[in-house]
């Protein structure tokens, strides 16, 4: 077998053999098949596709490329993952919910790159936190703790390290199955075996539209099903940031405010949603009603706030930012933008605002970029608010006057006003199982 012959059954449109993939695999893991080859590869998959049983074979030779957890967490190992947006900061809020209702939250994250930003970013913006662990310490937080949430191991799914880097210069990013092959790999490697699959659809997503949003969540529940996990996914809104809080320090402290029952909104809502489908998919509640009382009650005793606190002291990081989220980086500059005539907000460019944030300091346009944590900004307003000329739509934290200034007439370009009114933004929009496509309440 050569990486030739794989490369002329996928260039014709053949399926490949699990042999064949299992071949290419190893060589990306291994780095014994130069990168043009791959590259070549990844680019006729990109235009012939996979069928379903090629893209189950993929994922589980990814995941064996290295590590393979099966860890002892004294459950079942839940995990949680978002196809990225901005605001998005549910897994801080979710993660120590879960773990307060008895779930054990397996949680292997990323940095954030271009407009969408990373839980470990934010997680570092905590004094201490430790976010690169050995398997075995956090395997033991997430036992003795109930949650941990560190970056992905250099160990686990070590041929997605070299086929993702080559996807995001070879214009091979939008191919369905190397998305699931990429997301569920690190999953199954990490050893979650009950996943929960947050597909964000509009402006600031992945995925802009619905349609390709639903074809990428479905494609991601078979594969994961076909594979023995239990898993869902659920498709949510991205039309504008889900939380009000953009940029690091910032989002984690409206994690806290929300688990310290000082916030609520888009954020808290759709947390709880993805929540109840963590304890309902391991098995810690039977209904997603059980699931929501559970959660409902452990927001309100404050539960998941000392569960964040201990989540926080274990992985050595400040706790007491939950008492006092003053601790945080905080930004020398606030600056206020303003409407610029009477109107309702009636779009958002998300993407735009996450790039804002970037540029701000708050992202990385590389991987070596480093990050201020403190900068950002707070959305004053959200779609289908009314606004007159003067009022605050946007708090800039920055780092300088220029820094604001220069961010200002972003944020401002990338807010639509009409005279007409808007209606609010959706937030949820379907339920995937392997059974079906239910359609979702908003």
């Amino acid at each position: 077998m050569d990486i030739i012959s794989i490369l002329e059954d996928k260039k014709r449109g053949k399926s490949l053999t699990r042999d064949q993939i299992a071949y290419f695999v190893k060589g990306a893991a291994d780095e014994s098949i130069p990168n043009y080859q791959l590259a070549a590869l990844l680019m006729a998959i990109r235009l012939n596709g996979m069928d379903v049983r090629e893209t189950v074979d993929l994922t589980v030779a990814m995941a064996a490329s290295g590590d393979m957890l099966s860890p002892d967490v004294g459950g079942v190992p839940v995990d949680k993952h978002s196809t990225g947006g901005v605001g998005d900061t549910t897994t801080l809020v979710l993660a120590p919910l879960v773990a307060a209702c008895g779930g054990k939250v397996l949680k292997m994250s990323g940095r954030g790159l271009g407009h969408t930003g990373g839980t470990i970013d934010k997680l570092e913006s905590i004094s201490g936190m430790k976010v690169e662990l050995p398997e075995e310490e956090f395997v033991s937080i997430v036992r003795s703790v109930g949650c941990a949430v560190v970056g992905q191991s250099k160990h686990l799914a070590p041929a997605d390290k070299t086929l993702y880097a080559l996807r995001d210069v070879t214009a091979t990013v939008d191919s369905i199955p190397l998305i699931v092959s990429s997301i569920l790999s690190k999953k199954f490697a990490a050893g979650a075996k009950a996943i929960v699959l947050d597909v964000k659809t509009g402006s600031g997503a992945l995925m802009p539209t619905l349609e390709a949003s639903i074809e990428l969540a479905q494609a991601m529940v078979n594969i994961g099903h076909y594979a023995g996990r239990n898993i869902v996914a659920v498709v949510s809104g991205m039309e504008e940031p889900l939380g009000s809080h953009v940029g690091n320090a910032l989002e984690v402290k409206e994690a806290i405010d929300i688990l310290a029952g000082r916030a609520g909104g888009p954020l808290k809502r759709v947390s709880l949603f993805l929540g109840s489908q963590m304890l309902v998919v391991s098995g810690v509640a039977k209904t997603e009603e059980e699931a929501l009382e559970k959660l409902s009650a452990a927001l309100d005793s404050g539960a998941g706030l000392r569960k964040l606190k201990e989540m926080i002291s274990a992985q050595g990081g400040d706790s007491r930012v939950c008492d006092d989220v003053t601790l945080l980086p905080q930004a020398p500059v606030r600056y206020q933008v303003k409407a610029q005539a009477d109107g309702y907000l009636a779009h958002v460019n998300g993407t735009a605002l996450g790039l804002a944030a970037q540029r701000m300091g708050a992202g990385r346009v590389s991987k070596e970029d480093k990050i201020d944590p403190a900068v950002g900004f707070v959305m004053e307003k959200r779609i289908g608010d009314f606004v007159k000329a003067g009022d605050v739509v946007c708090t800039l934290h920055a780092a300088s006057e220029q820094s604001a200034k220069e961010t200002e007439q972003r944020i401002l370009d990338a807010l639509t006003f009409t005279k007409e009114p808007a209606p609010k933004a959706r937030l949820l929009y379907a339920l995937v199982k392997p059974e079906g496509v239910t359609e979702l309440e908003d």
